[in-house]
């Protein structure tokens, strides 16, 4: 197979997710659809490397993933988390309930490796479920090393029809009190804040003329560099994964002015890379054998539904604690079955099922969205990885 040809074909198949997605609004995940369409191509006629065929080696994979979740780093406003302060803990709490009930109940069901892998994905999504897929393989786990992937490919199916629900709940409630005149629209600072912090104070001198996109992706890559080089230099006294600190780099970075908010947006290489690294995903799946596929599928429901009880539970206690209303509590935990930008869909698409007044919608959106945004930011964009790269190390 040419390599142009295999880049139509993997491509195509990315399409065709995000089209399904779009017309089920996104109640069929994108990745699902994929990922079916993936196995469909090994099990038939796709060679096994169809996805190093096509121009993406895991060098290259690798590569996306230093300067992404550096990327991910500068999205973090240390405003607009201190103004979500009890959002924050209710994340935690959720998460915590995850490990609570797959170590606490999981264990006596599966062997350890299976809740050690199953954990870092169920919080997070596509980086974590990558380090645990690769940390597996390197540890000779082949079916676990699928199992990471295939639960980042269903557990939106438990995340998005169940955060529908409770924001529709928590939505009513909001809009009632809103025309009774109970509620009002949230100014948002976070705009303004962000504005503020995004300004590269280390390069006031430098001509805009000069920040090129050669000049972005230049300092992404020196700040994995530093980051990675401070994880080898503490090899021998501690282990601490370099997407780790790519991710505390990427935020010190931004706070320090050396990078801008979004950098990799602005270099006009963030769609590639989410791109590479999709196919990357995917080609996790070139192992899965229907056999295969059987014998993982009662771990995964049994820790999907292991892990959103968890969530539950110790979301409510949380809410119930912080005074946040058990919906709204329920719907920031389940952010980390999916993240962004479909927490981002999912809220938009409640509110407009609930109103077509604009007034209302604002007010609805300035109460629900920001929490969303941040429960998502901190579950999968932080936590996630950061347990991703402790658990890897005991495999």
């Amino acid at each position: 197979m040419s390599q142009m040809l295999a880049l139509v074909i993997v491509i195509l198949i990315l399409f065709v997710g995000d089209i399904v997605a779009v017309r089920t609004k996104a109640w069929v995940p994108s990745v699902f659809i994929s990922a079916i369409l993936f196995l469909c191509g090994y099990w038939t006629f796709f060679p096994q490397d169809i996805v190093s065929i096509a121009g993406v080696p895991p060098v290259v994979a690798t590569m996306m993933m230093y300067l992404l979740i550096t990327n991910m780093g500068t999205l973090l406003s240390i405003r607009e988390l201190v103004n979500q302060w009890k959002t924050i803990v209710i994340s935690l709490s959720g998460i915590l309930g995850i490990v609570a009930l797959l170590f606490g109940i999981g264990i006596f069901i599966f062997d350890l490796q299976t809740v050690l892998v199953a954990v870092p994905p169920l919080v997070g999504g596509m980086v974590s479920s990558i380090i645990m897929s690769e940390g597996a393989a390197d540890a000779g786990l082949t079916s676990l090393s699928v199992f990471a992937i295939v639960i980042y490919v269903m557990q939106g199916f438990a995340g998005y029809p169940l955060t529908s629900i409770v924001l529709k709940k928590e939505g009513k409630k909001l809009l009632g009190q809103y025309r009774n005149g109970k509620l009002t629209v949230k100014k948002d600072e976070t705009a303004a804040a962000a504005e503020g912090l995004t300004e590269l104070r280390l390069f006031k001198k430098l001509p805009e003329k000069y920040n090129t996109e050669y000049f972005k992706f230049l300092r992404l890559a020196v700040v994995a560099l530093l980051a990675y080089l401070v994880s080898s230099g503490l090899e021998p006294i501690i282990s601490i994964n370099a997407f780790v600190l790519c991710l505390l780099f990427g935020v010190i970075g931004k706070s320090i002015g050396f990078l801008e908010r979004q950098t990799l947006q602005k270099a006009n290489g963030f769609g590639f890379a989410i791109m590479a690294l999709m196919l990357f995903v995917f080609d996790g799946l070139k192992n899965a054998t229907p056999s295969m596929m059987m014998e993982i599928l009662y771990p995964l429901v049994v820790c999907i539904i292991l892990a959103v009880i968890g969530m539950y539970i110790f979301s409510f206690i949380a809410g119930k604690l912080l005074k946040v209303s058990k919906e709204m509590a329920f719907a920031v935990s389940l952010t980390a079955l999916y993240g962004f930008p479909a927490d981002y869909i999912i809220t938009n698409e409640v509110v407009n099922s609930l109103t077509k007044d604009e007034n209302e919608k604002e007010a609805l959106l300035s109460h629900m969205l920001p929490p969303m945004l941040v429960g998502g930011f901190i579950s999968v964009t932080i936590v996630s990885v950061i347990l991703a790269g402790i658990f890897v190390q005991f495999l």
